[in-house]
């Protein structure tokens, strides 16, 4: 293979790219893994790491195991990120981990087990390790484990002047922050300032004459997809975290955020596809068994209501064949209707643009849609009946089970989403597979009992 010649290349993680790449840990050769490897992201390096095989991710992380960094590590799958610190030195993975924040520590030990977590624990200084645990100790998907501890926080008294001369002679700061906290003796938040503020006013400024409006805090224990939607709905940057007394423990960013509304979105899919919330294209075959077999034993079973549904109708399909060949329209384009409804209610439920104050106003919408496509539809499909097959009673059968499941499918769709979320439940949780239930059900019953009572 001809080799890759990185200098000239746009530095990107592309198809030559990964193939050198794999080509270079095939001879062994750790200078040329380096040099493919110095100028990617980390987010590329661990797509790369994510891609080869196990025995191919082996054999790189031992070439090139010295140079590996907390960002590489924060940015992998947790499928394989357990694995990959397992692969390297002791040394190594406290390098990798020391100059990461607090809130990316977090992120890597929750999906470790218990011997992987002490492993980074143990390569943490005394006060890094102090505030790790300290938010590990706060409940899983909350505002606790999402934080940094690293803040710059300020005297609210304090002018434009002191804040700029304290952030010059500070030893340390985060990597990354937007605001300035302003805060009482007690530590308890008052409000913050921005840094382009800070920085066009003038030093005898007093800081408390800059804030934003925009401040609000949130509590330690608040849960995760709270903080996201307080994010995305004010449109902020970073938000105070507070703990019972209100006393400020650190203070969580827009992309941490912004993270949370992906994963959201992630497993809302996932869920409505009925593979699990946590499934991934790097999951073993076990793995994706376990998590797809009980939803497809569930729709088993849901499966047979519509199969009972037609036995009930046997003697009028022997009676009028025809009626096998075309009643699996009536069904199918009511549950592709559902779906359609079923994923404009999920993502509402998520935005909170579907609530209970306007649920019925969207309802109503929902059928009124739903009633017209109906119509639309039974045009199409009743004078494609009764040409094709040449009778017009069959036509007029099929419209009217075609604008029956249409309503119906506007109907679950939105109102199987909205009784799940009222019962505490996720709101795509066995969504799909209740409307397509219900959708299969209504569309067989509607169109063989209309044969029933207008053919026969």
């Amino acid at each position: 293979m001809a080799e890759y010649d990185a200098a000239v290349e746009e530095v990107e993680l592309d198809a030559a790219r990964v193939e050198a790449i794999r080509d270079a840990v095939e001879r062994g050769d750790s200078g040329e893994v380096s040099r493919l490897l110095e100028p990617l992201h980390a987010a590329d390096i661990a797509d790369l790491l994510e891609q080869i095989s196990g025995a191919e991710r082996r054999d790189l992380l031992t070439l090139w195991s010295g140079e590996i960094d907390g960002d590489v590590l924060s940015e992998l799958d947790e499928t394989i990120r357990e694995e990959v610190i397992e692969s390297l030195p002791p040394e190594v993975v406290a390098e990798a981990v020391r100059d990461l924040d607090t809130d990316d520590v977090v992120d890597i030990l929750e999906d470790l087990e218990a011997p992987a977590q002490g492993k980074i624990l143990d390569a943490l200084e005394l006060v890094d390790r102090v505030a790790v645990e300290q938010a590990m100790s706060f409940p899983e998907g909350s505002a606790g484990r999402l934080m940094q501890r690293e803040v710059v926080v300020a005297p609210e008294h304090w002018t434009v002047g002191d804040a700029i001369d304290y952030l010059r002679k500070a030893k340390s700061l985060p990597d990354q922050f937007y605001h300035v906290i302003l805060v009482d003796p007690r530590m308890k938040p008052l409000g913050y300032v921005t840094l382009g503020r800070m920085l066009s006013a003038r030093r005898d400024v007093r800081l408390k004459d800059i804030e934003e409006d925009s401040f609000r805090t949130v509590k330690a224990t608040e849960e995760e997809e709270e903080v996201a939607y307080i994010f995305n709905q004010y449109h902020l940057i970073s938000c105070p975290v507070v703990d019972e007394n209100d006393r400020l423990v650190g203070v969580i960013t827009i992309d941490d955020a912004m993270n949370v509304l992906d994963e959201e979105h992630e497993e809302d899919m996932l869920l409505l596809a009925g593979v699990g919330e946590e499934a991934s294209v790097l999951d073993g075959p076990i793995a994706t068994v376990r998590q797809r077999l009980p939803w497809l034993v569930v729709n088993l079973f849901t499966a047979s209501i519509s199969a009972f549904v037609i036995s009930r109708f046997e003697a009028t399909i022997a009676a009028l064949v025809a009626l096998a060949a075309v009643m699996p329209i009536v069904a199918s384009t009511g549950g592709i209707a559902g779906t359609q409804s079923l994923a404009v209610a999920v993502r509402a439920l998520a935005t909170r643009d579907l609530t209970r104050s306007n649920a019925r106003r969207v309802v109503l919408r929902e059928v009124t849609a739903g009633a017209i496509n109906g119509v639309a539809l039974a045009l199409i499909l009743g004078l494609a009946g009764t040409l094709v097959l040449g009778d017009p009673w069959l036509g007029l059968v099929l419209a009217l089970a075609m604008i029956t499941n249409q309503v119906v499918a506007a109907f679950g769709g939105v109102m199987v989403p909205l009784t799940l979320e009222r019962m505490g439940l996720d709101p795509a949780l066995a969504s799909g597979t209740f409307v397509t239930t219900l959708t299969d059900v209504m569309g067989y019953l509607a169109f063989l009992g209309l044969a029933t009572m207008v053919l026969l």
